[in-house]
C-alpha cells in the first residue's frame, strides 16, 4: 500500500492532536473577536474616546477596554460551550442542510445499503448511516464525531454512474476517512471555520452600515477614535485568517491515505481509479458551501485558489495507486480531465 502500519499511525494521531488543538483555539479566537467588537462599537458610538487630539488616545482607549476583557473571556467561553454542545448533537443535521442530503434505509436503497454492510462486516466495523444527494454531480463524503454519528454520504449521480465495483470503491474510500480520524478533525474544522467566518462576515457588515450612517462623525472624531477602529478590524481580520488558515492546514495526504485504505478493503485499485477517473471533472456539487465541499471525496480548484487546494489532483492520486497499488487506468492519461 501507499503507507505502511507506522503511516497511518502517526497520521491517526496527528489528526486526532489537530482536532483537539482546534477545540482548544476556538475559545481563543472567540475571545479576540469579542473583545475586537467592544474597540469596535466603543469607537463608532463615541469617535472622539480617548481624549481625541493627543498622539496616545486611541492606546489609551484601548488599554482601558482591557478591564472587560475578562468579561468578554466569560462570554466567549459560555457561548464556545453552548457552540459545543450544538455541534456536538446538531453537526450532522447542519452538514445535511448546507447538502441537500437526506438519509435513506435498506428499504429505501437496498443495493447502496448491501455494499456498505458487506465491506464493514469484512472488517468488523459498525455499519455508519447513509445519506444520499439529489445531484446528478459524481461526490461522496463521510462525516460524524463518533461511532453512532458516523454517516457516508453519496450523491445520486454517483449512484447512477458508477458501476457496483466502482460504488464499492468510493464506500470503502468514506470507511478508510472514519477508520482514519479524518472525518472527526474535518467536522471540528469545518463547523469552527464556519461559525467565526461567519461571526467576522457579520462584523464586516455592521462595520460597513455603520460607517455609511456615521462617516461625517468618524471623521471628524480625532485620531483616537479612528486608531481604536484600525486596531478592532485587525483582531477580526486576524482571527477570520486564522480561521482560514485551519481549513486549508487540511492535509492533502489524508486523500491518498483513504484511496489506500479503499484497496486495502476492496482488494481491487483497478475499481478506485476508474471511479476517481469518472468522478474527475465531474465532481463539483454547486449549491453546497465552501467549507462543506472540504469533505467532498473530490473538491476542484484551478487557478490561483488551486495553492490553497485541500485535495490532491484526481491525476497525482491515480499515478500513486498505479504505481504503489498495482492499478490500471480505465483510459489513456491524456484524456483524463485536468483538475
Amino acid at each position: 500500500m501507499v503507507w505502511g502500519t507506522a503511516g497511518l499511525r502517526t497520521h491517526i494521531w496527528n489528526n486526532n492532536l489537530r482536532s483537539l488543538f482546534l477545540l482548544a483555539a476556538f475559545p481563543v479566537l472567540l475571545v479576540a473577536i469579542g473583545y475586537a467588537l467592544t474597540i469596535l462599537m466603543t469607537g463608532f458610538v463615541d469617535p472622539g474616546a480617548g481624549a481625541p487630539g493627543k498622539d496616545g488616545a486611541g492606546f489609551e482607549l484601548i488599554g482601558s477596554e482591557l478591564d472587560r476583557l475578562p468579561g468578554i473571556a466569560a462570554w466567549s467561553l459560555a457561548i464556545a460551550a453552548i457552540w459545543f454542545v450544538i455541534a456536538w448533537f446538531g453537526h450532522q443535521a447542519m452538514i445535511n442542510a448546507a447538502t441537500g442530503a437526506h438519509p435513506v434505509t435498506r428499504k429505501d436503497e437496498p443495493a447502496l445499503y448491501n455494499l456498505l454492510e458487506n465491506l464493514c462486516i469484512s472488517r468488523g466495523l459498525n455499519m455508519p448511516k447513509l445519506a444520499v444527494i439529489e445531484t446528478g454531480a459524481l461526490n461522496a463524503y463521510a462525516s460524524g464525531l463518533h461511532e453512532g454519528q458516523y454517516t457516508v454520504t453519496v450523491t445520486r449521480g454517483l449512484m447512477q454512474r458508477l458501476n457496483k465495483a466502482e460504488l464499492e470503491a468510493v464506500l470503502a474510500h468514506e470507511l478508510s476517512h472514519i477508520r482514519h480520524s479524518d472525518v472527526r478533525l474535518l467536522v471540528i474544522s469545518i463547523i469552527f471555520v464556519g461559525i467565526i467566518s461567519f461571526a467576522a462576515e457579520m462584523v464586516f457588515r455592521r462595520i460597513f452600515w455603520l460607517g455609511l450612517r456615521a462617516g461625517g462623525d468618524r471623521r471628524s472624531g480625532g485620531r483616537g477614535g479612528g486608531l481604536v477602529i484600525v486596531i478592532g478590524l485587525a483582531i477580526i481580520a486576524v482571527a477570520y485568517l486564522l480561521a482560514i488558515l485551519i481549513r486549508f492546514s487540511l492535509s492533502r495526504r489524508r486523500e491518498y491515505m483513504a484511496d489506500a485504505g479503499a484497496v486495502e478493503l476492496t482488494r481491487n485499485p483497478d475499481a478506485m481509479i476508474s471511479a476517481l477517473e469518472k468522478i474527475a471533472g465531474n465532481a463539483d456539487v454547486a449549491e453546497s458551501p465552501e467549507e462543506v465541499r472540504e469533505m467532498f471525496i473530490e473538491n476542484p480548484r484551478t487557478g490561483f485558489m488551486g495553492v490553497f487546494a485541500t485535495h490532491p489532483p484526481i491525476e497525482k492520486r491515480i499515478d500513486m495507486l498505479v504505481e504503489h497499488a498495482g492499478g490500471r487506468r480505465r483510459v489513456p492519461t491524456s484524456t483524463v480531465p485536468e483538475i
